[in-house]
């Protein structure tokens, strides 16, 4: 086999590859003849097809077949011979192939980059730390109850944390705007659900009565047409209602899984839950930190390949996120939209997989055992679960790779300036915002 780099442009290689004729030929020839054995031909007993009758019937459909094996294969023996790293797929051209002569064709594709690792000791990272105390937990309890509180309507006047039914319509200048007007609709006083006043101005309302909002939309408001802009909101009081919340009794336990032990077990419950919570949220925290820093240390030159996959993913995870239909066309949403973000997860792919390559790292199989476990342990049948990832290889590979991604933090986090953050459970359970790609 003959190989040559035609040109290197950047990332992108171009190779031209030679094959031997008689590898095509000798192959060619070897299934013909055993599919002269087997081949049913009119006017031919099966097995007894003369070799002539079968080429004209099948010669060209298995030179085809032999043909797209041999430029599979020699395309890798070619890479390997010139240790080049492809990424995807290459692009093949300028096929010559001709009964008795070398086979020849262009392979065009992409390479991962050279990445030369900054110093990991020049990292620095703040790692949170924090705990569950007892008001967080009963912080947490009343929000439980909270979601579960019943809204019973009486005659009265409203008052902050009532639930009002309304009608009202919404204009500007004398004319009606779109998204101001609604009939019916049930909203929680205190709740901020509306632009600033349109609550406020509801208290002391009871059933039946009307009242004339005067309000202005905040200057960041999302409508251009609305931002800043004084309106006026025509408002009618349809019912009041009182919220209840539910008694920390075995019914409202049951609510949360909690069939025995009553308030003791369900306490414990709750916090294991938020220390899980918390755990995961701090393991989050610190992992993005020493990515964000990896990123910003390590400049990379991205193969478009590779962007152009991060891009198609995050257009999927969008259309999942906001319930689009398998039917949807990703091409719709432009490029450019996921670009940036696209070329951060780029950059940290490559980088990450050298740190793993040059640390020679391999998945610690105790960790994704844990990872494995705790995923499990949020279904009702945990070890059927368990069960299920070690039979799939394609689940578990994807757990491996966050592994692999936690033991090259952990690797930066034993050699960075490393300093601990002391937060609140609400603040260490919060994301930090997310990074400018």
């Amino acid at each position: 086999m003959q190989v040559s780099i035609e040109s290197s442009k950047g990332l992108e290689r171009q190779l031209k590859i030679g094959v031997p004729a008689d590898k095509i030929e000798n192959e060619v020839s070897q299934r013909l003849q055993k599919a002269s054995k087997t081949a049913s031909i009119k006017g031919f007993r099966k097995g007894k097809v003369p070799l002539k009758v079968v080429e004209q019937y099948y010669g060209k459909g298995v030179r085809q077949e032999v043909l797209g094996e041999v430029v599979n294969s020699s395309f890798y023996e070619a890479i390997k011979e010139q240790d080049l790293r492809p990424v995807g797929q290459p692009r093949i051209d300028d096929i010559k192939d001709n009964p008795g002569q070398d086979l020849e064709y262009k392979a065009t594709f992409e390479v991962y980059p050279e990445v030369k690792l900054a110093d990991l000791r020049k990292i620095s990272i703040a790692r949170p730390a924090s705990d569950v105390t007892e008001a967080d937990l009963e912080k947490m309890i009343s929000v439980l109850q909270e979601q579960q509180a019943a809204f019973d309507i009486e005659e009265k006047a409203a008052e902050d944390g009532d639930q009002v039914n309304l009608d009202y319509v919404g204009t500007q200048k004398g004319e009606e705007f779109a998204g101001g007007k609604a009939e019916g609709q049930s909203l929680v006083l205190g709740s901020n659900s509306m632009i600033p006043g349109f609550e406020d101005g509801l208290v002391g309302l009871s059933a039946g009565e009307e009242k004339v909002l005067k309000l202005k939309f905040p200057k960041d408001y999302q409508s251009e047409e609305l931002k800043g802009k004084a309106v006026q909101f025509a408002v009618k009081i349809n019912s009041v209602a009182v919220k209840t919340l539910p008694k920390l009794d075995d019914e409202f336990f049951k609510l949360y899984g909690v069939e025995s032990g009553g308030e003791e077990k369900f306490r414990e419950d709750v916090e294991a839950n938020m220390q899980r919570e918390l755990n995961n949220a701090i393991r989050a925290k610190v992992k993005n930190r020493v990515m964000e820093q990896l990123f910003k240390l390590n400049k990379v030159e991205l193969p478009s390949v590779l962007v152009a996959n991060e891009i198609g993913q995050l257009k999927q995870q969008m259309v999942q996120q906001f319930g689009g239909g398998q039917q949807f066309d990703l091409n719709m949403l432009p490029d450019d939209m996921f670009k940036a973000k696209a070329e951060r997860r780029a950059a940290l792919g490559v980088i990450v997989s050298e740190v793993v390559k040059v640390e020679s790292l391999t998945p610690d199989e105790e960790q994704v055992r844990v990872r494995v476990d705790e995923i499990a342990s949020t279904y009702e049948k945990p070890s059927e679960v368990v069960d299920y990832y070690y039979s799939k290889p394609e689940l578990l590979s994807s757990v491996e790779a966050v592994v692999l991604e936690d033991q090259v933090t952990e690797l930066v986090l034993s050699k960075c300036k490393l300093k601990e953050e002391k937060l609140g459970y609400e603040d260490a359970v919060k994301p930090d915002p997310e990074a400018e790609a």
